[in-house]
């Protein structure tokens, strides 16, 4: 009995020795990699120019297994959040966000089954990490949300943010991977600037980013501007503190001068004090910067809450005063819990 493996799976250097093995002709390889990743097909049968003894073959050796959407919900503001079915019976959620009055389409991507870094403000921290998700789960998350950006909107999807479950830094080779097969000419042909990856600031993690050179965005799960409070809110902190993020950070800017942000949720009387905007300025003139206040979305069981309007808005204005380029972001997806740091499975 043969086992199957996704062909996905497999790179492209792999699928040439595949024809040729089989004697195939070198352009058939060609064919069959813009099937996969172009045009997305997910049937060796709808691959109209493949000889049929090559698409017998394939579907006797290989599977593509696309994703499953278990559950569609649609927000009063238009976002919609899918819980995904993977083939081994996982769970994950991705988000498209439309912008009101906007041409911006955005997708909030998982990378990791799960989490295990358990920041206390975050619904998703709440689980366990499972496992890492493929380079293809990853990427058929932004094909589901393309489809849907044009179905209910009649537009394209334009921005891609890994800001959904998991620490995308954890599962650096498919996330690097994915984000090679969205931005290639034989993929989606995305621009990199068009891609944001969000992580809670993986000293080591940052420094490869740099040393490879990408040029996507870097955003930074920050929420506070000193250890202790940051500590006590992201375990994480106390192996990666902010002096070594903040090096980290001097190292990425200068090998490849990305766009950084910080993302910073506003905790009432937490974090959201001027004493605390004073501590985040001083972490917001080494390098350019942009700053991202989110208000705080409910989650069961934990105990912070949203942050006074008029204190977050206090808090940007110090920011911008100033020199600092400053965003409260007020949340969208709200009552179908797909806002920041809602997305998990309840079920």
């Amino acid at each position: 009995m043969i086992v199957k493996k996704d062909i996905r799976l497999l790179d492209r250097k792999e699928l040439d020795l595949i024809v040729s093995q089989n004697g195939w002709k070198r352009f058939r390889a060609d064919q069959l990699w813009q099937w996969l990743w172009k045009k997305n097909k997910r049937e060796f049968a709808e691959m109209k120019n493949l000889p049929g003894d090559m698409i017998d073959y394939l579907s006797a050796h290989y599977d593509l297994v696309p994703l499953k959407v278990d559950r569609q919900q649609i927000s009063n503001d238009g976002t919609i959040k899918n819980r995904i079915y993977l083939s081994d019976g996982n769970l994950i959620e991705t988000v498209l966000i439309p912008v009101p009055n906007d041409k911006r389409q955005t997708v909030c991507v998982s990378s990791q089954v799960g989490c295990s870094l358990s920041c206390s403000f975050c619904a998703t921290g709440k689980m366990k990490r499972i496992r890492n998700l493929e380079a293809h789960e990853i990427y058929d998350q932004v094909v589901l949300a393309n489809n849907q950006a044009q179905t209910h909107y009649d537009q394209v999807l334009t921005n891609i943010v890994y800001m959904g479950m998991g620490e995308p830094l954890l599962n650096y080779k498919n996330v690097l991977k994915s984000i090679d097969l969205i931005t290639s000419p034989e993929g989606l042909g995305m621009s990199p600037r068009r891609i944001t990856v969000s992580t809670v600031g993986l000293e080591k993690m940052i420094r490869k980013l740099a040393d490879d050179e990408v040029k996507f965005n870097l955003a930074i799960s920050l929420h506070a501007a000193n250890d202790e409070k940051r500590s006590s809110i992201m375990p994480i902190n106390d192996q990666n503190n902010l002096a070594s993020l903040m090096s980290a950070l001097d190292y990425f800017y200068s090998l490849t001068k990305n766009r950084i942000s910080y993302e910073y949720i506003a905790l009432r009387d937490f974090n959201d004090g001027l004493e605390d905007a004073k501590e985040l300025l001083s972490h917001c003139k080494r390098f350019p910067v942009k700053v991202n206040i989110i208000e705080y979305n409910t989650i069961t069981g934990v105990d912070f809450e949203k942050a006074n309007e008029n204190k977050v808005d206090a808090f940007a204005e110090f920011l911008t005063k100033n020199g600092v380029m400053a965003t409260v972001r007020r949340s969208r997806g709200k009552d179908i819990d797909a806002a920041c740091g809602q997305l998990a499975n309840k079920e």
